[in-house]
């Protein structure tokens, strides 16, 4: 496939593109980076070079690829962290230039504004773009346990809450819903959870929980299940395949992260496990 990704970059580490190009180029696809800040470093540093890309130059690039006949090539546009409230202008007009273009291409949203235990991180106004114009029109969204619930506007803690806050998502417009880090009281113990639904039904998978949670993880996550959910979609349990696939592509690269002793993922020593992980983590259906 073609991707459009317009995300962060870091030039040292890998967060937003700088994580999300490598695995989908290792794939197979081509992808075609847009960035929305120019950074040393992730922020979680604290400490960092660089500055946000205006919308504008977003835009700029756009209509430079558009000039090119390019935008009738994209088969998917992927976007995650905004740098800025007017960053979301720039990528819904991307997206409606490239389905123009392409009606067949996908539109998938990384709404990225926090986690349970930090909290929203973003501009308090990005959430909310997010939630009230951005997710509307996308074809499929990866949102954290948080993310969903504020995307729904409820409290997210049980399975039968987190489906019902999925299906509340999808009734905004998105086809499908992945949930990273799904917590629940009754999972089992030293388990960390994933689930992704779309109309054909909802499948969740279960891992070993491993102690950490490196910067960019959730990128990668969003950029891998995007790739395998778009190449099968419309088949049986497409959503059920790309859970597993990305589940064990996931689980090697921090596993193998973990062990490094690391602060960054390492990215690049984890590159067989995109194109054949270890399928030990069978996804169940429930519902």
């Amino acid at each position: 496939m073609n991707i459009i990704s317009i995300q962060s970059h870091v030039s040292y580490g890998h967060v937003g593109n700088s994580a999300a190009v490598f695995p989908l180029q290792r794939l197979g696809h081509e992808v075609w980076p847009v960035y929305t800040v120019n950074f040393s470093n992730h922020t979680g540093y604290g400490q960092w070079g660089g500055s946000p890309i205006p919308a504008s130059e977003v835009t700029a690039i756009i209509s430079a690829m558009e000039q090119r006949g390019a935008l009738a090539q994209v088969d998917v546009v992927l976007s995650g962290y905004q740098g800025g409230t007017d960053i979301a202008d720039a990528i819904l007009d991307a997206v409606a230039r490239v389905k123009a273009a392409n009606p067949k291409a996908t539109y998938t949203c990384d709404p990225v504004m926090g986690n349970a235990k930090s909290g929203c991180f973003v501009n308090p106004a990005i959430p909310v773009l997010l939630r009230e114009r951005v997710v509307p029109r996308a074809d499929l969204v990866t949102p954290n346990q948080f993310e969903l619930g504020f995307l729904a506007g409820m409290e997210v803690k049980t399975l039968e809450q987190t489906l019902q806050a999925v299906d509340a998502v999808m009734a905004m417009g998105p086809r499908a819903v992945l949930v990273t880090s799904v917590h629940r009281p009754d999972a089992a113990p030293g388990t960390i959870e994933m689930l992704a639904a779309d109309a054909t039904g909802a499948w969740m998978v279960a891992t070993p929980y491993l102690p950490f949670k490196p910067n960019g993880s959730g990128d990668v996550t969003a950029a891998l299940f995007t790739a395998h959910y778009s190449q099968h979609f419309g088949k049986s349990c497409c959503a059920k395949l790309a859970l597993e696939r990305t589940t064990a592509s996931m689980f090697e690269l921090l596993e193998r992260t973990l062990h490094s002793g690391q602060r960054e993922l390492q990215l690049v020593q984890a590159q067989d496990s995109y194109v054949n992980p270890n399928m030990r983590f069978p996804a169940r259906q429930i519902r």
